[in-house]
């Protein structure tokens, strides 16, 4: 007969645990010693217990294992065909391509591509209702798994213009959505953790986002794709993952949506280093691992060399099998929402959704997300929350190792770039302030730089 092991011991409760634990600090301050304070406001505990802990929300999540994206972007339509396939075979499961315009020749770009169990997705730095019409068409004549990435609200918080304007631009979209039935809005909400949003104002701000499409789109009767950045902060990620979707299936569900969204994720820019940057990899691999276990649908990892390479085979190959290795070796994909149950994710999740809920009923009493970029008050609260996580580091409070601690100070970069991530757009004229990303580590790189030229 089988019996139970754990039957053997008395259970423990959190009471009892704190007495231990104040016995064991031998008069230090329990709160001042072991709980800590996030830059969201939530003060971590040592221990989280089941007489503690009250779940008090039901979560849709993702189910199906996640998919390893590709990136892509397209300059020339039979080499990017040809580096489509080369990583479908190589163990890619979806693929994106960024089209720079719509002369590009649709079905010249999918020849011979594999169209069963691949999702591919189209991100389209323009606004063309023919051309989704082409997409939308091949997607339903060859019975393919489309998305297309529209998304005129992200186009003016990074380049801070429209399209065109903010009415033409959604009369587009209120045409689009009439007219196709391939998923078309896409939420760029990685540029907020890029920029330094802390995490309870990415998820607000990707929440009036989204309420800002349901309420300009008279129908939107396909999923909506989601696209954020995760960083290093393993839990607190999973947690906010899990929030995301507890979030939009309650807005969603006011505006009688029935579609689950679809979660994108890549890991963020804004901890990875140009010196030391194989620690890249590091990084990545962590983000990616809470990523998963967030319940993200796909995943398009970071580039080792990202920073200061150009899109190459090597460095896209590293990315993939980094996924691959958790997929396939570590077998992250065959366990269903494995963080179900754990009181300290399941806390954190609570918490974040109610800060983010409040944050965004706060952005809709003041006319909403748009409004308020037009305002400045988005970017002001970003640049003053970047400000503070800048500090941190700048101190030495926020660690990147080989850069603000243990550097190689033979370690030269300087030669080995082809892409320079310090230069700053020319001045123009925009409607609002645009939201710019920026590294933690960008001005001691900067230094480092220019005292290699001595």
């Amino acid at each position: 007969m089988a019996e139970n092991l754990f039957d053997a011991f008395e259970p423990v409760s959190s009471k009892q645990w704190k007495q231990q634990i104040q016995y064991e600090l031998k008069g230090a301050d329990y709160n001042d010693t072991l709980v800590w304070e996030s830059l969201e406001g939530i003060k971590v505990r040592p221990f989280y217990h089941e007489d503690e802990t009250y779940i008090k929300y039901t979560l849709k999540e993702n189910t199906e294992p996640f998919q390893i994206l590709q990136n892509i972007y397209v300059h020339d339509v039979n080499l990017s065909n040809k580096r489509a396939l080369d990583s479908l075979n190589r163990g890619a499961e979806s693929i994106r391509f960024t089209i720079e315009n719509e002369s590009v020749i649709l079905a010249d770009l999918m020849q011979n591509l594999p169209l069963e169990n691949v999702n591919y997705f189209f991100y389209l730095p323009f606004l063309s209702i023919d051309f989704v019409n082409k997409i939308n068409e091949f997607a339903t004549k060859n019975n393919a798994k489309c998305f297309i990435q529209l998304d005129p609200i992200g186009q003016l918080t990074k380049d801070g213009n429209w399209f065109e304007n903010l009415d033409k631009d959604f009369e587009k979209l209120n045409a689009i959505s009439s007219k196709t039935s391939v998923p078309f809005i896409t939420i760029q909400s990685g540029l907020y953790q890029n920029a330094g949003a802390n995490m309870v104002q990415q998820l607000a701000h990707t929440l009036a986002h989204v309420n800002e499409y349901f309420n300009r789109i008279k129908s939107i009767n396909q999923p909506i794709t989601i696209e954020i950045a995760v960083g290093t902060n393993y839990f607190f990620e999973i947690a906010k993952l899990r929030a995301l979707r507890l979030l939009f299936n309650t807005l969603a569900s006011e505006y009688n949506h029935p579609f689950n969204c679809h979660v994108i994720v890549t890991p963020t820019k804004r901890n990875k280093t140009l010196y030391d940057y194989n620690v890249n990899m590091l990084r990545t691999t962590t983000e990616c691992m809470s990523t998963i276990l967030g319940g993200a649908n796909s995943i398009a990892n970071l580039p080792y060399d990202a920073l200061y390479h150009k899109d190459n085979e090597f460095g896209d190959r590293i990315a993939r099998n980094q996924l691959l290795v958790l997929k396939h070796e570590s077998y992250f994909d065959k366990v269903s929402n494995p963080a179900d149950g754990a009181y300290y994710i399941e806390a954190l999740t609570e918490q974040l959704a109610e800060k983010a809920l409040l944050l965004f009923k706060e952005i809709e009493e003041k006319g909403g997300f748009i409004t308020q970029l037009i305002e400045g008050n988005i970017q002001k609260k970003i640049s003053e929350s970047a400000a503070k996580e800048q500090e941190l580091f700048d101190t030495g409070k926020e660690v990147l190792l080989g850069t603000n601690k243990y550097p190689n100070k033979n370690d030269k970069m300087k030669h080995d770039l082809e892409l320079f991530p310090f230069l700053k757009q020319k001045p123009r004229k925009t409607l609002i302030t645009p939201i710019i990303e920026k590294r933690l580590a960008e001005k001691i790189e900067q230094e480092r730089l220019k005292s290699e030229e001595n």
